[in-house]
């Protein structure tokens, strides 16, 4: 399993800040935690994270350990664990606390030249 709390943090260049890319797929997520389950869809997904709608009535909060399963098409399933960082009153950002080994390979196709590409931070 790979743990990737540790690697996810942006970089820093002489222009300020980046992240890893991010690239707006829509689909829907299933979000699980010590019995609670959420349904909810993607905004958006990186090498390191991603950017969910936020559900009605969802309670979790930054530090909070959930995990993801994101369905893509018939063939790529992302299974991953994944940590609250920010909560909005529309989204949830996580960023991946750890991808199973037989998941890394589906989520480095989906993501393609996205996960090796970085855009500026202006947040």
């Amino acid at each position: 399993m790979l743990d990737v709390a540790s690697d996810c943090k942006p970089d820093q260049t002489a222009e300020g800040r980046v992240r890893h890319a991010r690239m707006v797929r829509q689909t829907a997520v299933l979000m699980s935690r010590r019995g609670d389950v959420w349904q909810t869809d993607l905004a958006d997904i990186s090498a390191t994270g991603v950017r969910l709608s936020r559900p009605s009535g969802w309670h979790g909060q930054p530090g909070d350990v959930w995990v993801l399963d994101m369905l893509f098409g018939n063939d790529i399933n992302v299974h991953v664990m994944a940590e609250v960082v920010r909560v909005s009153g529309m989204h949830i950002a996580l960023t991946f606390a750890r991808i199973p080994e037989d998941t890394q390979s589906a989520l480095w196709t989906l993501l393609g030249g996205y996960a090796d590409t970085l855009e500026p931070w202006n947040e």
